[in-house]
């Protein structure tokens, strides 16, 4: 099986005053094509920078990162936005929905960036929403939607352009107990499906979710597989 990801002694520092904080002290992380893995720590463990780096979202001072096959720790910014753009979806705790368009729309947005025409991106972005029990929720706003009903949409943004990797951060933080395993069993659904995801949380309950569970402690990976 092939890996989606392959991070080789990433280290990451901040600069504190006169002096360097090291968040990610020398983390190596494989993740297999189609595996649903949890990354469990809590705050200040230093999950949300590894995110930040496996979602090109920031750079680091050294190892290596293969994001699915990709070289990215060569790349410059440019390359590592059209990398993020193209392989990862993204799944927030705050949804990140564009509240003035419909929830067509917004799943439509990454495809029209991408180049996709009008008639093109709403086709995809319906059968999206449809497939993920949102068929009745087209026109509708955001604001009118209920949290699951939102994170479903921002799901359906996130897989609408069929990524190499599902990223998800804290994804039912914002939700009910009750909803947020509507959320999870739906992770459990599109793992099932063949999607690669990885999960950034602090609750044992949601990491057990996934397949496979690696801990964060102070910048350094323990993988409990």
């Amino acid at each position: 099986m092939e890996n989606v990801i392959e991070i080789k002694n990433i280290r990451k520092s901040y600069p504190i005053g006169d002096s360097l904080l090291e968040v990610l002290k020398g983390i190596s992380l494989t993740v297999k094509n189609g595996e649903f893995l949890a990354v469990l720590g809590p705050s200040g463990s230093g999950k949300s920078t590894l995110m930040n780096v496996i979602g090109c979202m920031d750079g680091f001072d050294s190892g290596d990162y293969f994001l699915d096959g990709e070289a990215i720790h060569k790349m410059n910014d440019a390359k590592m936005t059209k990398i993020r753009n193209s392989k990862i979806g993204f799944i927030f705790q705050k949804y990140h929905l564009i509240n003035k368009y419909s929830v067509l729309r917004n799943v439509e947005i990454p495809l029209l960036l991408r180049g996709y025409s009008q008639k093109e991106a709403s086709e995809a972005a319906a059968q999206k929403l449809e497939q993920l029990g949102m068929g009745g929720r087209l026109m509708h706003k955001p604001n009118e939607l209920s949290g699951g009903q939102q994170q479903r949409a921002a799901i359906a943004r996130a897989l609408v352009g069929k990524p190499s990797l599902l990223l998800a951060d804290e994804p039912t933080g914002a939700l009910d107990s009750a909803t947020g395993k509507e959320v999870l069993e739906l992770f459990t659904e599109l793992h099932k499906a063949g999607n690669t995801i990885v999960m950034i949380t602090h609750d044992l309950n949601v990491a057990k979710y996934a397949e496979r569970i690696v801990n964060i402690i102070d910048g350094e990976i323990f993988d409990n597989k």
